[in-house]
């Protein structure tokens, strides 16, 4: 019985030894595995932008602007100059949609586009040179000749025609195959003719254009291979104490 005592209290000895050990690397695993709190926390779940759908992929010119959150999915092609603002989303996956040199289409709008036109024009959506797209507003297989401006909120629908020279108030409404003459001016739900553009007018429409293409010019310089991050690097390198 003494032997089997001095056993057990061996046996308890070297568990409770071997306990205290397992406490012990697991306290010091647990300070190596810990995570800091300056450790970056990945998120994969973010938003693409470039979406290919099939044999077609968006195609963006090396000088056009392009936002960050902005979703590009199939047959886009956004050509030189040109600028799509934060937010707006361009689904070419039924048809084509172009966005052509020097326009624009600003914060939040949607373009996309049908199979087909019920008018027999071309169902793309189509959007010529120094043309100006408001925000917010919505396009779907429309065509939009050169220097034009499309006003915030508006609703082009499928085979509109809005042809050179012309103005849409903000929030109007064009119809399914309703055309817009050229070097006029339209408003309303569904739009209306409300006056002759003036020849000073006309010539306002691709300057507008330009300007927001010069403005794009400055948010596309943060994309650059040396752009202004290196003023956030210098201040994390003065937060640690770190001579710059």
């Amino acid at each position: 019985m003494a032997a089997v005592a001095r056993f057990s209290r061996k046996a308890i000895a070297s568990a409770v030894a071997t306990n205290q050990l397992r406490r012990a690397f697991s306290t010091e695993a647990s300070k190596t595995i810990a995570p800091s709190p300056d450790r970056v926390k990945w998120d994969y779940r973010g938003q693409r932008k470039i979406i290919p759908l099939g044999q077609w992929l968006p195609k963006i010119a090396v000088d056009a602007y392009v936002a960050p959150n902005v979703v590009l999915a199939g047959q886009v092609n956004v050509c030189d100059g040109a600028s799509v603002w934060a937010g707006s989303v361009l689904r070419g996956d039924l048809n084509k949609i172009t966005v052509g040199f020097c326009s624009n289409v600003q914060e939040r709008c949607v373009l996309h586009a049908a199979w087909s036109s019920p008018t027999g024009l071309p169902a793309e959506t189509s959007i010529d040179r120094f043309v100006t797209i408001g925000a917010y507003s919505l396009l779907r297989s429309c065509t939009i000749e050169p220097e034009c401006i499309i006003g915030q909120h508006s609703i082009l629908m499928e085979g509109s025609l809005v042809e050179t020279h012309s103005i849409l108030e903000a929030g109007s409404v064009v119809p399914p195959g309703r055309r817009i003459p050229s070097g006029e001016l339209w408003a309303g739900n569904p739009a209306r003719f409300v006056r002759t553009l003036t020849h000073e007018e006309t010539l306002e429409i691709p300057k507008l254009a330009v300007a927001i293409n010069d403005l794009s010019k400055e948010h596309f310089s943060e994309f650059l291979p040396y752009s202004t991050v290196y003023l956030e690097v210098e201040k994390f390198k003065k937060s640690l104490g770190i001579t710059v």
